[in-house]
């Protein structure tokens, strides 16, 4: 699918970082193209994500780059890291919290500096009338932006920065909804904000006010 859910958010999420970014943690990075996006800003980049082969990808995409401007990926799962407390200006989670307990994002929460950002671009199961009338919203638009990607592709081929077809990320379903998703980060993330957006994803922010 030329169409990439995550990728249509980027620039929504770069929108929540703070005026003064220095460091960043991509958790579950994948092939890179946000922490890319990132790196590309002047900030110092670390990328996390469980799977090898996405991590290979990763590296041999940014192959090109000046190395103090190439973010630094790393194999290993973030749940069973030791993350620095306080350190960290901003911290994403694009599609990946599905993938781990929930209440990892204290440990996240935990790393950021004062004043620091944590977003998670998370996916939800459709579980009530609300999450099904956005889903039955989301799939002519869904098939309009697939065929206009598919469209410009032909016109213009994919940039071999894009990582698409690379590696294969992990799938796992996702099984807390969303009622639940707010119940756990009123508890975990104070003063957070949650909405939900129209490609089956949700975006969760929470500022350090620390």
């Amino acid at each position: 699918m030329p169409f990439d859910h995550n990728d249509h958010y980027h620039r929504l999420l770069l929108r929540q970082m703070p005026q003064s970014c220095h460091a960043a943690l991509d958790v579950g990075c994948g092939t890179g193209r946000f922490a890319r996006r990132l790196a590309s800003l002047d900030v110092e980049v670390r990328a996390v994500d469980p799977s090898e082969e996405a991590i290979a990808a990763a590296r041999a995409l940014s192959e090109g780059i000046a190395s103090g401007r190439a973010p630094r990926f790393e194999h290993g799962d973030v749940t069973e890291l030791e993350l620095p407390k306080g350190h960290y200006d901003f911290i994403s989670c694009l599609a990946s919290i599905h993938h781990m307990p929930f209440d990892t994002v204290a440990a996240l929460r935990d790393a950021l500096a004062p004043g620091g950002v944590l977003v998670v671009l998370g996916c939800y199961p459709e579980k009530t009338r609300v999450d099904w009338a956005w889903s039955l919203a989301a799939v002519p638009a869904n098939a309009v932006a697939r065929l206009a990607v598919a469209v410009m592709d032909k016109i213009r081929p994919t940039s071999a920065g894009s990582g698409r077809g690379l590696a294969k990320a992990p799938v796992a379903p996702p099984t807390m909804p969303l009622f639940q998703i707010r119940q756990e980060a009123a508890v975990l993330l104070p003063g957070f904000t949650l909405r939900r957006l129209l490609f089956w994803r949700y975006l969760l922010v929470f500022r350090n006010s620390g």
